[in-house]
C-alpha cells in the first residue's frame, strides 16, 4: 500500500487543479503522437547509390584483348606478306619497259612490263613482284608489292589480254612477258626502273 501511494496522484477537487491534472496526463501522449507524425512526414534522405565498377572493368579488359588480337594478326600478316623463295634465282628478269595510260576517272596508271625466263625445273603458277622506287638521291620513296599478269596476244586484235599466271604458267625453259600495274606513284620518283624482287612464288 505504501508503494502504490507513491505513484498514485489523487484527482483534484478544484477546477483549476483539475485542468492542470488533465494537461499533465495528456502531455506524454500528445508528445508521442507529435513525434510519430514528424517521423512519418519527414522527407526521406535519398539513399546513396553505390557505383558498380565491375561492368566497366570487364568492358575495358575486353577492349584491350581485342586490340591485342588485332595487333598480333596485323604483325603476322605483315611479316608473311612478301616471302622470298630460293627458286627465284632460277627466274631471270629482263627487258623492263615502262608505259602510262589514263584510267576511266582521269588519273594516270603506270605499267611495268618485264620478261621472266624460267631456267628451273618447276612451273611458275603464281607470283608477286616487290618494287622499290627511288628518288634522285637514290633513296627509296615508295615500296609496292603487286601481282603479276601474263600478257597474251588478243586474237581479235587491239590491246593484249592480261591473264593470271595460274591460267598461263611459265613452265621450265619458257619465258613470258608479265605486266604490273601501279595506280599511285610518289611524285618524288626519279622515273627510272624500280628495284624488283619476285616473292610469294607458287610452283608446280
Amino acid at each position: 500500500m505504501g508503494i502504490l501511494s507513491m505513484w498514485y496522484v489523487p484527482r483534484p477537487t478544484t477546477f483549476p487543479d483539475l485542468v492542470l491534472w488533465n494537461r499533465a496526463r495528456v502531455a506524454p501522449l500528445r508528445s508521442k503522437i507529435v513525434t510519430a507524425m514528424a517521423d512519418l512526414f519527414a522527407p526521406t534522405k535519398p539513399r546513396t547509390q553505390e557505383r558498380n565498377w565491375m561492368p566497366f572493368v570487364i568492358g575495358l579488359v575486353a577492349v584491350v584483348v581485342v586490340i591485342g588480337i588485332i595487333v598480333v594478326l596485323t604483325r603476322n600478316k605483315g611479316g608473311t606478306g612478301a616471302q622470298p623463295n630460293p627458286y627465284a634465282a632460277k627466274l631471270q628478269i629482263s627487258n623492263p619497259k615502262l608505259s602510262a595510260a589514263e584510267n576511266y576517272v582521269g588519273g594516270t596508271v603506270t605499267y611495268l612490263d618485264v620478261t621472266i625466263a624460267n631456267t628451273g625445273d618447276q612451273a611458275l603458277t603464281g607470283a608477286d613482284m616487290k618494287l622499290a622506287l627511288k628518288n634522285s638521291m637514290d633513296q627509296v620513296v615508295q615500296t609496292e608489292t603487286v601481282s603479276l599478269h601474263v600478257l597474251v596476244e588478243n586474237r581479235m586484235g587491239g590491246y593484249p589480254d592480261l591473264v593470271d599466271l595460274e591460267r598461263s604458267p611459265i613452265g621450265p625453259g619458257q619465258n613470258k612477258t608479265v605486266r604490273m600495274t601501279l595506280e599511285h606513284i610518289s611524285s618524288d620518283w626519279n622515273q627510272s626502273y624500280p628495284e624488283m624482287q619476285l616473292v610469294n612464288l607458287k610452283l608446280k
